[in-house]
C-alpha cells in the first residue's frame, strides 16, 4: 500500500518504505503538481519549519544596520561564528561609517585576517564606509535600490540588512536557500534573483523574513548540501527530493548539526520538537 498523493498532485509509482511512517510520492508525481497545490505545500513546509525553529534568526551578531551590513559583508567565504568573533574588534575600533572610511588599512587586514580574503574585504569594508559617507550622510540607507549600489552589496546582503535591521520584508538566497528551494520543487531557477522572485510569490510578503531564516536553519542544520538528513526532516512527506539523503532514522538522527545534534547542548529559548518527539501543550 502506498501513501497518498499530496493534495493537487497525480499519484506516481509506489515508493518503497523506509524509516518513515509516510514517505512523499515519486518526485515526477510533483512535477505535475498545479501552483495552487505547490503554493500550498509550499507553506504547509513553511509551518513545519516554524515548529521546528522557532527560534531562527540571523546569526550574525549586530546591534546597529551599520554592524550588520559590515558584519555581512565579512561573511562571504566564512562562517558567521568566525565573522561574530572579529567583529566586536572591528565595531570597537571603527564604530561609524567616518571612522570605517578612514581606517588604516594594514590595522584593519589583521583584524579581518581570520575571516580569508582579508585583503578584498578590508578593501570592500573601507570603501563601503567612504560611500555611506559621501552619499548617505554616513546611514545606512533603508532602500533596496540604494543598498545595491554600494561596493560589496549585493542583494542578497541589501535583504539581510533591509529584514533584520529594518524590518522591510526581503527574501535571503544564500547557498542554502537557493538549494532547499530546489529540493522543495518550489523553483528550478539557479540565479538567486529568479528564485528570489519565484519563491516570494508562494508567501505573502509578512514572512519572508522568517522564511529566510528557517530555510537557512534547516540548510545548516538538517538538509545538508552533501548528505541530508532526510529521515529526521520534518517536512520529509512534503519534499519530492525525500530519499538523496539517509532515510533511516536512527542514521539520520546522527547527522543533525547545532542545537539539534544528539547530546548538543540546547539553547535559550529552546527548539522547536526534534525528529519524532511529542510535546505536551502547558496546562
Amino acid at each position: 500500500m502506498r501513501p497518498p498523493a499530496a493534495a493537487g498532485v497525480t499519484a506516481g509509482p509506489s515508493v518503497p518504505r523506509r524509516s518513515l511512517a509516510d514517505v512523499p510520492v515519486s518526485p515526477l508525481a510533483y512535477a505535475a503538481e498545479s501552483p495552487v497545490a505547490r503554493t500550498r505545500r509550499a507553506r504547509r513546509i513553511y509551518r513545519a519549519l516554524v515548529d521546528r525553529y522557532p527560534y531562527a534568526h540571523a546569526e550574525l551578531d549586530f546591534e546597529t544596520p551599520l554592524q550588520l551590513l559590515v558584519a555581512t559583508v565579512l561573511s562571504a567565504q566564512t562562517t558567521d561564528v568566525t565573522v561574530n568573533k572579529v567583529t566586536p574588534e572591528v565595531f570597537s575600533r571603527w564604530p561609524s561609517a567616518e571612522a570605517l572610511a578612514a581606517a588604516d588599512r594594514t590595522q584593519m587586514e589583521e583584524v579581518l585576517k581570520p575571516t580569508g580574503f582579508f585583503r578584498a574585504k578590508t578593501n570592500s569594508v573601507i570603501t563601503l564606509g567612504q560611500a555611506l559617507v559621501d552619499r548617505f550622510g554616513g546611514e545606512v540607507p533603508p532602500r533596496l535600490t540604494d543598498l545595491v549600489t554600494l561596493p560589496g552589496v549585493g542583494r542578497k546582503t541589501a535583504n539581510v540588512v533591509l529584514g533584520n535591521a529594518f524590518g522591510i520584508p526581503g527574501i535571503t538566497v544564500d547557498t542554502h536557500f537557493g538549494r532547499l528551494a530546489r529540493r522543495f520543487g518550489w523553483t528550478e531557477e539557479t540565479d538567486p534573483v529568479k528564485v528570489e522572485h519565484e519563491v516570494g510569490a508562494l508567501f505573502p510578503r509578512k514572512d519572508w523574513v522568517m522564511l529566510s531564516h528557517v530555510l537557512i536553519f534547516h540548510g545548516r542544520r538538517t538538509c545538508h548540501a552533501r548528505r541530508p538528513a532526510c529521515g529526521a526532516c520534518p517536512v520529509a512527506r512534503l519534499c519530492p527530493s525525500y530519499g538523496e539523503g539517509e532515510t533511516d532514522r536512527e542514521l539520520a538522527m546522527k547527522l543533525l548539526k547545532y542545537e539539534l545534534a544528539p547530546g548538543a547542548e540546547l539553547p535559550d529559548p529552546p527548539p522547536g520538537p526534534l525528529p519524532g518527539e511529542r510535546r505536551e501543550e502547558p496546562a
